[in-house]
């Protein structure tokens, strides 16, 4: 059974096998190294010149991958930790996501700019975060999150097809996890996946005391706290999981439940979560029983000291505090 990292290599390797039009640009993505996380090991050697270690320069990389695509090709953008796809913000908002619509016809801009994102590794303030609220609402602009339950091949292909710029995070504690198959989860919890959304769920319970709504990053986490609200406080929760953060897909079934939790791992202001709970309220406002709960990281830096860090970023504990206390 195949880890994420695993996965997303395996993927990374057929996409460029089926379609030579996929360059691969990034710092270090070379082999012998194969990226900073190695899910580029192997591919320079098999594909050569279509795939490119670069200069240190964020803004550099993603404007050569964007051009490659504003020319025909298809270009996939390593930032080798999320935190510097801040140095990218101008080729990604004003060049790359503008460009698809600002010429008077629309463009297709198939460009991936792939963002190891999060915390949990000790790594500090500048190589921990997960920055997504800063690129929800961009016109022109897609992003999408690795999950444990999503392939990542048709992710791929689901972001090309869209013709236009996609970020896509991938969380660095994921890597390491193990991809779930067969529709089941563990001893307690299956899944399924229907129009790009993960659902984990106790089976036969029809009518759960919270939803869930996080993004991949935040799965074992989620899944922890659903654990113990399930043995330790009789509190029967779903998990829904979208590949796709933004625009956000349907999420189905939220009617059923008597409280709906937006779980992520950035701080508060302005972030997903409070985009999901706009999303949410008009269709959710006849049926919600209270305010659609919102989790998030404390308002400060990262820490590298794993016991500050931890403190700092959502942990189970805390996603099961905010739902006893809404349901209390």
């Amino acid at each position: 059974m195949s880890r994420v990292s695993e996965h997303l290599n395996r993927a990374l390797h057929d996409l460029m096998e089926a379609d030579p039009r996929v360059h691969l640009l990034g710092e270090d993505v070379s082999d012998p190294y194969g990226g900073a996380f190695k899910v580029t090991r192997g591919l320079s050697a098999r594909f050569g010149r279509r795939v490119r270690s670069t200069p240190l320069s964020e803004g550099a990389i993603t404007g050569v991958g964007a051009g490659l695509a504003l020319a025909g090709d298809r270009a996939i953008v390593e930032i080798m930790f999320a935190d510097f796809a801040a140095l990218a913000f101008d080729q990604l908002v004003n060049f790359a996501a503008k460009s698809t619509s600002m010429y008077g016809r629309p463009v297709p801009i198939p460009l991936v700019v792939r963002c190891p994102s999060g915390g949990n590794r000790g790594y500090g303030p500048t190589h921990s975060q997960s920055p997504q609220k800063h690129f929800i609402g961009v016109p022109g602009l897609s992003l999408f999150e690795m999950t444990p339950f999503h392939d990542a091949g048709e992710l791929f292909a689901e972001m090309f097809a869209q013709e236009r710029p996609c970020l896509f995070f991938e969380d660095k504690v994921l890597y390491t996890r193990r991809m779930y198959t067969g529709g089941t989860v563990d001893d307690l919890f299956g899944y399924e996946v229907r129009d790009g959304v993960a659902r984990v769920f106790v089976d036969g319970v029809t009518e759960p005391d919270c939803v869930l709504v996080a993004h991949g990053g935040m799965t074992h986490r989620a899944l922890e706290a659903m654990r113990t609200l399930l043995l330790e406080d009789d509190l029967a929760c779903e998990l829904l999981i979208p590949a796709r953060l933004y625009p956000l897909p349907e999420l189905a079934g939220l009617e059923r439940a008597r409280h709906v939790c937006v779980v992520e791992d950035g701080s508060a202001g302005g972030t997903w979560g409070a985009e999901v709970a706009r999303v949410l309220y008009p269709r959710l406002w006849p049926a919600l029983r209270r305010p659609i709960g919102l989790v998030n990281a404390a308002d400060s830096v990262i820490p590298a000291a794993p016991h500050l860090e931890r403190e700092v970023l959502v942990q189970a504990g805390d996603i099961r505090n905010a739902i006893v206390e809404a349901l209390s």
